[in-house]
């Protein structure tokens, strides 16, 4: 059954809500900030902790978000999983204190191009059960066909790599775990892309072990239903600038433990 799962995630060294299309390596003008947090880190891990929410994830956009990110970490060891510029150098560094890592742009060189050899040496080095692929998208038309294509470089830079039953059964052997961002509706609050979401399904069900978790666009408590019925259960749920405890009026953090207490009956 779809479950409720919290993110935390950081800008310059502060927990906020963005809208992910806005962000730039070069215009830092055109960042649309939701929210920015007046609590810490560890307060959003001690929160999740607390409830029992897990699967967790801290994510850093962009740099001076180390401390911030370890200050999470350290709130609650071995409990948050953590991504933004994880490599083959420092994962297992984090690894001491998070839960599991999360890759992206490390597996792309430069120019987009999908580096098969990085997925299996970071594998290799942290183990699969604690390695989770951020396979963050954009949508993009093809022929009048949707297609989800993997954005790296803070979800500016299209990859050669496009979502399909393919590109998850072949990446599955690296890892039990993945992460998508929709990068167009996401901070949005207009929705799940609900297309997205049932294609997640249709690419995954032949592969029971693998969890998937979707953040962007979530705006009311109803969204946990539809994700649960569009995946039939596959896939979890993120909420951001939505939900009460980031500053949004549109969701309560209580109602989504509500959630997950239900679906543990």
């Amino acid at each position: 059954m779809t479950r409720f799962v919290g993110c935390i995630d950081l800008h310059n060294g502060q927990v906020k809500q963005i809208v992910g299309g806005t962000l730039n390596e070069q215009q830092n003008d055109l960042l649309k900030t939701n929210f920015v947090c007046q609590h810490s880190s560890s307060y959003y891990s001690q929160m999740y902790a607390k409830n029992q929410v897990s699967g967790c994830h801290v994510i850093k956009l962009g740099p001076n978000n180390d401390e911030a990110a370890l200050e999470a970490l350290k709130a609650c060891p071995n409990f948050l999983q953590v991504g933004g510029g994880i490599n083959f150098d420092n994962c297992l560094q984090w690894l001491e204190t998070a839960n599991k890592v999360i890759v992206t742009s490390w597996l792309f060189d430069s120019e987009g191009q999908f580096l098969l050899t990085n997925l299996q040496k970071i594998s290799k080095r942290c183990g699969k059960d604690r390695l989770v692929i951020d396979l963050s998208c954009r949508k993009v038309e093809t022929s009048g066909e949707p297609q989800w294509v993997v954005a790296m470089n803070k979800w500016q830079k299209l990859t050669n790599v496009v979502l399909s039953k393919e590109t998850f059964t072949s990446m599955s052997e690296y890892a039990d775990e993945f992460l998508i961002h929709a990068a167009d509706v996401e901070g949005l609050c207009r929705g799940v892309d609900e297309l997205l979401v049932a294609k997640l399904y249709e690419w995954t069900e032949h592969l029971p072990h693998l969890k998937i978790v979707y953040a962007g666009g979530a705006k009311s408590i109803e969204d946990l239903a539809l994700v649960d019925k569009l995946s039939h259960g596959k896939v979890d749920l993120t909420y951001g600038s939505a939900l009460d405890i980031f500053g949004g009026n549109l969701v309560t953090f209580e109602d989504c433990c509500k959630w997950n207490k239900n679906s543990d009956k």
